[in-house]
């Protein structure tokens, strides 16, 4: 009857760690970061995100150009004989609009960049939460955590297997 019992309290604790073991394994990490700075498509969305902040840039940079060639020229000939205060008036009038139209066209840029950013994103975001969720299903997991906010990721990383469903 000892013997037993002692089978029986064994058997429930094999069972009771088995059950533990279980668990802790229903839960695994991935790199969302590393995984999608590697993804052929995230490179193409950075690649154009690049080209078209060059192109605001350029524009920008020409825009200022324009504005300190003109500030220079005015400063020079603000004194000069024939230039009346009418004239200055119109020219600090004009200088102002310069100002103004630079920094509409800054926050304009800066939004429309903002915008394409999101709009690159958000399908590529998508596509790598569904292939984390479908992997991590397949696999039995409860729980998958971004190992980039975590300091201890001893578990299971699902990275090689995401990798292979998004097809890279």
């Amino acid at each position: 009857m000892k013997q037993l019992k002692t089978l029986l309290i064994a058997a429930v604790l094999v069972l009771g760690a088995s059950q533990m073991a279980n668990a802790q394994a229903k839960s695994a990490h991935i790199d969302v970061s590393e995984l999608m700075t590697k993804m052929p498509a995230y490179i193409d969305a950075q690649k154009q995100l690049q080209k078209l902040s060059e192109t605001y840039d350029a524009d920008f940079k020409t825009m200022v150009a324009e504005y300190q060639t003109k500030l220079k020229k005015y400063s020079e000939e603000a004194t000069a004989p024939g230039i009346t205060d009418k004239i200055n008036e119109e020219r600090s009038k004009e200088v102002q609009d310069m100002e103004k139209r630079i920094g509409e066209f800054r926050e304009t840029a800066q939004k429309e960049l903002s915008t394409k950013e999101s709009d690159l994103m958000k399908p590529i975001e998508e596509k790598v939460k569904a292939a984390i969720q479908k992997v991590g299903k397949a696999k039995g997991y409860q729980y998958v955590f971004n190992a980039a906010g975590l300091l201890l990721a001893d578990g299971p990383d699902l990275t090689v297997d995401v990798k292979k469903e998004l097809g890279f």
